[in-house]
This record gives C-alpha cells, sequence and structure tokens, in this order.
C-alpha cells in the first residue's frame, strides 16, 4: 500500500467525495504512477479516467476504493461528480446512426467495450487454465474463425467506409466469447490465437473512427490473447497498432518504449516474415516525430531489408507489410523532419506506383496526396496546396475515414498562414466541415 495520509476519516471521505477523482488521488498521497501500480493498470489508463474519457470496469472499483478510502457510492461521485447548481449542462449533439437503424455511436461502443471485457478476461485464462472450460466447441472451430477472420481482414481492406465493416465483426466477437465460454483445452490456444487477430480488426476499426480509447483497449486485448497464445508475430503486431495510438496522441516516446518491446518480441517470431521490419518502418515515424533524424534513418534502413526476404512475407491479415509502402513511408518521414525535396520525390515516385493507382487503396493514397499537399503549403505554393488537399478531401468524404481526415487537420493548420488566398480559405473551411460531420 502506497497511503501517505492514513488519517482519512469515512466521514471526511464522505464530506470529500465531490471531489475529482485526481485530487482525491493527490489528497491520499499517490502519485498517478503508484496509483496505476496497486490498480494493475497503465499509467495512461488512469489519465483517461481523470480526464473523463473513459470509466474504470467494475472490477478496478473495489480496489480503487479501498485506496482512496471511499465506499463504493463516494467512488461514483468522484468519478462522476455532479455538476454545479448554477451551471446549464451543455447541449449534446444528437447521436449518428452508424451500424443499423437508429443505433449510435455510443450505443457500438457500449456493446463493444463489454465484448473486451468478457472476451478479455476469457483469453486471460490462456490455455493452462482451459481444462476448466467445458468441451463443446465442435471440431474444427478455431480454423472456421481463422479462415472467418481472414476473410474480414480481405473485406476491411476492399471497403471504401471502414465503419460498413462493423457490424460483421461485432458478430464474429459475439461468436467468438461464446466459442471460448465453451471451448475445449485442446483447442484454447488456437482460439486464443484466433480472439487476437480478431480484435487487432475490431482495434483498426475503433481507430479509423478516431475512438483511440476503445482502440488501444482492443490492441490491449489482442496483445494478452497473442501471448496466451505464444503467437509472437500477432503479439508483436498489437503493439505496434497500439503505439501507433500514442502517436496519435502525440505520446511518442511512450510509442518508442512500446515500439523497442515489440522488436524484441518479433525477434522470437517467424523469420521468415515480414513483422520485425514493420516494426522497424513504425520506429522510423515515432522517431522522426521526435526530431531525430539519425535514428529515423537507421529505422527505414532496416525496414528496407524486407525486400530481401523470399517468398510472400505477410499474410494479407493483421500483417500486411511488404515494403511496398516504403516509399511513401519514407517521403512522409521527411515531411515530418522537413526535408521537402527528399520527400517530394519519395511521395511522388510512390503516387505513381499500381498499389496507390486511383480507386485502389483510398486511405494510403489520402495519406500521401496530404503529405504532397503539406509540402506545397509549406513553400507557400497554393496551387500544390489546394490540388492535392481537394483530391485528399473527396477521398476522405468518398470513404468516410477518420485516418485521412486527421491528417487534412494537420493540412488546414498549415493554411492558416496563407491570409485572404480564396481557394486556399475555401479549403480549409472544407477541411473544418468534414471535421463537423
Amino acid at each position: 500500500m502506497h497511503r501517505a495520509h492514513s488519517g482519512y476519516s469515512p466521514g471526511q471521505a464522505g464530506r470529500e467525495s465531490t471531489m475529482r477523482l485526481s485530487e482525491r488521488r493527490k489528497a491520499m498521497g499517490y502519485s498517478q504512477e503508484k496509483f496505476a501500480h496497486a490498480l494493475g493498470v497503465d499509467r495512461t489508463t488512469v489519465g483517461r479516467w481523470e480526464r473523463g474519457e473513459t470509466t474504470p470496469e467494475c472490477v478496478h472499483r473495489p480496489k480503487m476504493a479501498e485506496l482512496l478510502r471511499l465506499d463504493i457510492t463516494e467512488l461514483g461521485r468522484v468519478l462522476d461528480p455532479p455538476p454545479a447548481h448554477h451551471a446549464q449542462p451543455p447541449a449534446q449533439p444528437l447521436p449518428r446512426p452508424v451500424h443499423g437503424p437508429g443505433e449510435s455511436d455510443e450505443m457500438i461502443r457500449r456493446k463493444f467495450l463489454r465484448l473486451l471485457t468478457v472476451t478479455g478476461a476469457l483469453t486471460a485464462l490462456g490455455p493452462e487454465a482451459a481444462d476448466d472450460i467445458a468441451e463443446a466447441a465442435e471440431r474444427g472451430s478455431a480454423d472456421d474463425y481463422r479462415r472467418m477472420n481472414d476473410h474480414l481482414w480481405q473485406v476491411y481492406q476492399l471497403a471504401r467506409s471502414k465503419r460498413s465493416v462493423h457490424g460483421v465483426v461485432q458478430d464474429q466477437l459475439d461468436a467468438l466469447a461464446d466459442a471460448l465460454k465453451t471451448g475445449s483445452s485442446s483447442r484454447a490456444a488456437a482460439m486464443c490465437e484466433a480472439a487476437g487477430d480478431l480484435f487487432q480488426l475490431s482495434g483498426e476499426l475503433a481507430f479509423d473512427s478516431n475512438r483511440y480509447t476503445d482502440a488501444a483497449a482492443a490492441y490491449s486485448v489482442a496483445a494478452s490473447a497473442s501471448d496466451s497464445a505464444h503467437a509472437f508475430d500477432l503479439w508483436a503486431c498489437a503493439l505496434v497498432r497500439h503505439a501507433y495510438v500514442d502517436m496519435s496522441e502525440r505520446q511518442f516516446t511512450e510509442a518508442t518504449e512500446t515500439l523497442d518491446v515489440a522488436r524484441t518480441i518479433a525477434t522470437r517470431g517467424d523469420p521468415a516474415l515480414s513483422t520485425r521490419y514493420w516494426v522497424a518502418s513504425v520506429q522510423a515515424e515515432a522517431h522522426a516525430n521526435l526530431g531525430d533524424l539519425n535514428a529515423c534513418q537507421r529505422a527505414l534502413d532496416e525496414a528496407q531489408n524486407v525486400t530481401a526476404l523470399p517468398g510472400p512475407v505477410h499474410n494479407g491479415g493483421w500483417l500486411r507489410f511488404d515494403g511496398s509502402r516504403l516509399p511513401e513511408e519514407r517521403g512522409a518521414r521527411f515531411v515530418q523532419l522537413g526535408r521537402l525535396d527528399l520527400a517530394e520525390k519519395a511521395l511522388k515516385s510512390a503516387l505513381d506506383s499500381t498499389a496507390l493507382a486511383k480507386g485502389t487503396s483510398y486511405r494510403r493514397r489520402g495519406s500521401v496526396l496530404v503529405d504532397l499537399a503539406l509540402i506545397g503549403a509549406k513553400r507557400h505554393d497554393a496551387e500544390q496546396a489546394v490540388t492535392h488537399g481537394r483530391e485528399a478531401l473527396q477521398l476522405a468524404r468518398q470513404s468516410g475515414s477518420g485516418y485521412i481526415a486527421r491528417r487534412l487537420q494537420t493540412l488546414r493548420d498549415d493554411l492558416r498562414s496563407y491570409g485572404h488566398d480564396r481557394r486556399v480559405a475555401e479549403l480549409a473551411a472544407d477541411i473544418s466541415s468534414l471535421h463537423a460531420t
């Protein structure tokens, strides 16, 4: 226990239960890190609780109440303090239908988090504890889930709107949760591997919809399930995707730490796969965000070694890195580092490739177009900024991709220095409209 103030009485706790969580934690003498350690969670998880982005699962609340010297009811008031009497609650926009008639983002999110809780608990049992699970699953069910997962990844890759895939992935998560409850011990590892695969895909859907907290939770479950299955490549890939969440929240140092772990795990995987080279390419992005040109170059050079691998080096699902993305990756990194001439050469080469032809990968092509528009913006070349920015905006609208929309937000910030150029102002306004919808 790390209590620094053991003199708190229940009465005092009741009077102070209107504190915010961060205030109460500090009053009890905990740093965020120590509080997280005592609860067995990550420090960033506590940060999200304190910012109101997520709320603690029921499994954590009794221990939280004990640490904070509160009862469960008082803890509830700390986690959700009542509004001030004089303040009017802000008007909330109507929920936007996403998956079915009348089904809102928040409804989908609640279902998603419930599945995370149920399936995460089941996969955490691991193969060793599976003897306690009834032998009721039909033979070959793990192979069926693997084939279905492979199909869903293909559908995800081909779908213009990633949101359109959400419903079938949700159904598959429901089915997997049921199968894990009734699966046999002989297939426990295979079922955990299937869960690690599927939760990476569900995390990708959340990430593309800008639901970072949900994405991070899905990737964490994917990593845990992959660990239980001793599927090292799958495990490393889940950590790489988690690092993307950190980078999206500008937590670049944390991302490099996660990627270092992913690299270590990847070395225990299949040397014929490209996992370790994908880790290197994402490490290059983290280093570029930290302004470290030399480390970025070393990582890109290491990633380039993927081209020396014989035969197919990816599985088309949770591992899709084959080196074809390196020109666009290299160009994007040079944009981040301010090496615009090098960036433009690499990006134009990528844009002319078959993989990024019009009508193929909306997300990848859109990202390259945003980088080329950024180069125009930094050079005060309005024609280049508007031409490429307009095409990227069109792709974002057609695909509904939150990823392209986030990239366009960066472009909009750079366009503010243009003053009164009408075309630039209209593009910036259209990007703002895209984010408001």
